[in-house]
């Protein structure tokens, strides 16, 4: 019964067992971000953010890995996950590493997209390679995520974007959630790895927080949205549908969503009828950066693709690596695309 379950679940992925073992993240685009991001040991480096690493750098990296084929690059990624990040006692990884620091651990504190991350693309290779130390391993961690970052506030699903600092208790205007960390592909195989915790429930919470976070002139979602007597851009954060808020398109396209509106009026709010998104002040509706890497405006075309069938421009079909984050996103996109999601490559 635990394999049915555990076969559904991945079935109901978006990137699917199949498509995946297919390498959707071809052999010279893995290589030349692996040359470019991954270290010898397995670290891969936000280049963007000061030459750090963090958990959801890692996860990253295992899931292009993964959908690259390439099993000897996931090793190297996770043995450095495992050995460097994975030190908390309650199962879940410090989010950040720095080289030049002693210790390298700069922040115990976890990050609960990274934690999900990994569990996810260990529990996808574990399947597809046979391995049951992966699968347990992702099992292990899913519980985890389950048992100290989901819980309930108010009658709604939440995930805490960290154990420690985001609360009702310790916030005046808690609890706080940043809704990009919500990987909504991964739920379905979440719940089959820890069945105790309401995963689907928690996925269509978040995808009801995201359809209700309309904020400023242009109807967006903050990057930290704050849930106390009214939704708000978190105090202490800039408020601004900044450089996480714009993977949640990507996310709920990759999941498979029938969220169309949403997805027409996050497109409209970060790029209008532009085809270079940016990152927008809420509280007036201004740009704040326009961002013309290849891997951030691929995502208002993969919009275009799911809503309106438009073709992925050529020139953002290939792949050629920049920064980590746009890179990833990059990735991920294509992968999805060459997936059968939206049918909009040649």
């Amino acid at each position: 019964m635990r394999r049915l379950l555990w076969a559904a679940a991945i079935a109901m992925c978006t990137t699917s067992l199949a498509a995946a073992l297919e390498s959707t993240v071809r052999p010279d685009e893995w290589e030349s971000y692996r040359a470019r991001f991954v270290m010898p040991d397995g670290r891969v480096v936000d280049d963007g953010n000061g030459g750090i690493s963090h958990s959801e750098g890692q996860g990253y990296g295992l899931i292009l890995a993964y959908l690259a084929g390439n099993m000897a690059d996931f090793d190297q990624v996770w043995t450095f996950t495992r050995t460097e990040l994975l030190l908390r006692d309650d199962g879940l990884a410090a989010w950040r590493w720095e080289e030049n620091a002693n210790p390298h651990v700069t922040d115990p504190n976890n990050a609960s997209d990274g934690d999900i991350l990994i569990a996810y693309a260990l529990a996808l290779a574990g399947e597809a390679w046979q391995r049951p130390d992966l699968t347990a391993a992702a099992r292990q961690l899913a519980e985890a995520i389950g048992r100290s970052v989901v819980y309930e506030y108010g009658g709604v699903m939440l995930l805490r974007p960290g154990v420690a600092g985001f609360d009702a208790d310790g916030r005046k205007d808690g609890p706080v959630v940043n809704l990009s960390y919500w990987v909504f592909e991964a739920f379905p195989v979440l719940a089959s790895l820890a069945p105790a915790y309401d995963w689907q429930r928690l996925r269509n919470d978040g995808v009801r927080l995201v359809r209700a976070a309309r904020l400023g002139p242009r109807q967006l979602p903050p990057d930290w949205l704050a849930l106390g007597d009214e939704l708000k851009s978190a105090e202490g954060f800039p408020a601004e549908f900044g450089y996480n808020a714009l993977r949640i398109p990507l996310y709920l396209i990759r999941d498979g969503t029938d969220q169309v509106e949403v997805l027409r009026r996050l497109r409209e709010g970060m790029a209008g009828t532009d085809t270079t998104p940016t990152t927008v002040n809420l509280s007036s509706g201004g740009v704040r950066d326009r961002l013309d890497d290849p891997g951030y405006r691929i995502l208002p075309a993969l919009i275009d693709c799911v809503v309106e069938g438009t073709p992925i421009p050529e020139e953002l079909r290939r792949f050629s690596p920049t920064l980590y984050y746009p890179s990833t996103l990059h990735l991920l996109a294509l992968s999805h695309l060459r997936s059968g999601g939206g049918r909009c490559l040649p």
